[in-house]
């Protein structure tokens, strides 16, 4: 019988070795080691928690607000590292989705989560 757990362990260190994690933990080294690019990319995340926070507990978001983060989004957008590393984050997160998905997938079954109506 195998355990899922060892099953787990040994999906993590896969995923550790993987290209995907190695481009993302190279480019997340290299915007920490590089002072502009870390607090352009820290501010771009505050807002953005910010912006959130306020979405969950149902408060307005003023233009203003939506102006100035579509601003700091830009300007990250426009830094070659960052950009690179959003994307690779946005191609780990599909993945680590997908994999979740493959996992899940006998609970769906029992319970038919995912049949709609």
């Amino acid at each position: 019988m195998g355990n899922p757990y060892d099953k787990a362990n040994e999906l993590a260190r896969e995923l550790k070795e993987s290209e995907e994690f190695t481009t993302l933990r190279n480019l997340h080294n290299e915007v920490n080691n590089d002072e502009v690019a870390k607090r352009m990319l820290d501010n771009f995340r505050k807002v953005q928690m910010e912006l959130q926070q306020k979405q969950m507990q149902g408060e307005q978001i003023s233009e203003e607000e939506i102006q100035s983060a579509q601003k700091q989004f830009e300007l990250v957008q426009q830094h070659d590292v960052i950009s690179k590393l959003m994307e690779e984050e946005q191609r780990m997160s599909q993945m680590v989705g997908e994999l979740n998905k493959i996992i899940t997938e006998p609970l769906e079954e029992l319970y038919g989560v995912d049949q709609e109506g």
